[in-house]
């Protein structure tokens, strides 16, 4: 017996229904183009729903808005994680965006010139897809975790949501990103701290003052925004390392974290009598431990020849040369150092749906392949004009 499979065609299929998904509709609908956005949350705003609690933005809100609609909160305020989910609520409200939500994709492949889509039994076809996510989806965190006490509280900052869920006694927090430093500092306010791992530098002015919100922040965004992008030297030089190196802490500095009563230690190199072992021999006996160490490539479920020995999609500016028809947006570093975010997803999304519009065009104008047939001579010259070899 084979189960029921139901399938819906549409000319271009969103593949994530986040900021980048989202605007990249914004677009799409602009331009008059049938889309669906697919996204596997169950709401709009859950990939900043089911963050830590106390997540704010590091940019002001004047900052944060996508195209056609400003965000709706004092300019010079950092947005909280609810007011960003919320927000996205309501953009895809307005422009009466198509979002489909609670649909996983677990494979993407191409037949013919066709995409096809399997997320449970449903089934879905495309000219196009755009695939609006982030580079990494999976949590990381080391083989060795396992091996740590059953007693001991892990929790990945994927999961972490607020100190409540830790118990008492010491909390080791594995990673100093951006991240790592706000829960870190959470923490210490009712849990002995200390935190492993070395950060990647730290932006050395406080983001919180009026010089900061008024003026820096219009420094950083041209230098995120023009400066640092694949088409200057400089963007160039740096896209490889910014691409596989955590970034500076913005809002947290590590005299913070010290002056918080948090203790920096080496790194964790594996697990000593069911507790964490550090570089320098010692180990961390804590009844609590929170990973923050990143995530993995969550591409697996992309089943086309389009990346590279390291497992990144290879593409141009989002454009997947090798693969017509395919796009990215959301990367990061895709075309700016700000293409993932708030401030800089929408011209990464511009540029790729007048990418897909060309592309629909062009087939929607090209004679069928048996009219480019000249008188044949024999059989096999019509049936290689007829199937365009």
């Amino acid at each position: 017996m084979r189960s029921e499979v139901n399938s819906t065609k549409i000319q271009t299929i969103v593949i994530g229904g986040g900021q980048a998904g989202l605007t990249a509709g914004y677009y799409l609908a602009k331009r008059g183009l049938p889309f669906l956005i697919l996204d596997a949350n169950a709401q709009v705003g859950d990939a900043w729903r089911l963050r830590w609690d106390s997540l704010r933005l590091f940019t002001p809100a004047r900052y944060a808005g996508l195209p056609g609609m400003r965000f709706p909160a004092p300019g010079a305020s950092f947005p909280n994680k609810q007011q960003v989910a919320d927000y996205l609520v309501e953009y895809a409200r307005r422009f009466r965006l198509p979002v489909r939500n609670g649909i996983r994709v677990d494979r993407l492949w191409k037949e013919n010139d066709r995409f096809i889509m399997s997320a449970g039994n449903q089934r879905f076809e495309a000219e196009n897809v755009i695939v609006a996510m982030a580079n990494y989806q999976v949590p990381r965190m080391p083989s060795f975790a396992r091996e740590l006490r059953p007693e001991i509280v892990q929790l990945h900052s994927h999961d972490y949501r607020n100190p409540s869920q830790l118990q008492e006694g010491g909390v080791l927090v594995v990673g100093v990103g951006n991240s790592g430093a706000d829960i870190a500092l959470e923490v210490a306010q009712s849990h002995p701290t200390w935190i492993s791992g070395k950060e990647s530098g730290h932006i050395p002015w406080s983001i919180e003052t009026l010089l900061s919100r008024h003026l820096l922040f219009r420094l950083v965004r041209f230098v995120g925004h023009h400066v640092l992008t694949v088409k200057t030297p400089i963007g160039r030089r740096v896209r490889p390392k910014m691409l596989h190196r955590a970034a500076p802490l913005v809002r947290v500095k590590p005299q913070d974290l010290i002056n918080a009563g948090a203790e920096y230690v080496p790194r964790v190199v594996g697990v000593k009598d069911g507790l964490p072992l550090l570089a320098d021999g010692r180990v961390g006996d804590v009844q609590n431990v929170i990973w923050c160490t990143g995530y993995e490539r969550g591409f697996s479920w992309i089943d086309l020849p389009i990346f590279d020995g390291q497992g990144d999609a290879v593409h141009d500016n989002g454009v997947v040369t090798d693969v017509p028809g395919m796009y990215f947006v959301g990367l990061h570093f895709l075309y700016a150092m700000s293409s993932a975010t708030l401030i800089g997803v929408a011209r990464d999304a511009d540029r790729i749906v007048n990418a897909v519009a060309a592309r629909s065009q062009r087939k929607k104008s090209a004679p069928a392949p048996w009219l480019l047939a000249r008188e044949p001579r024999g059989t096999d010259e019509l049936v290689g004009s007829a199937t365009g070899t």
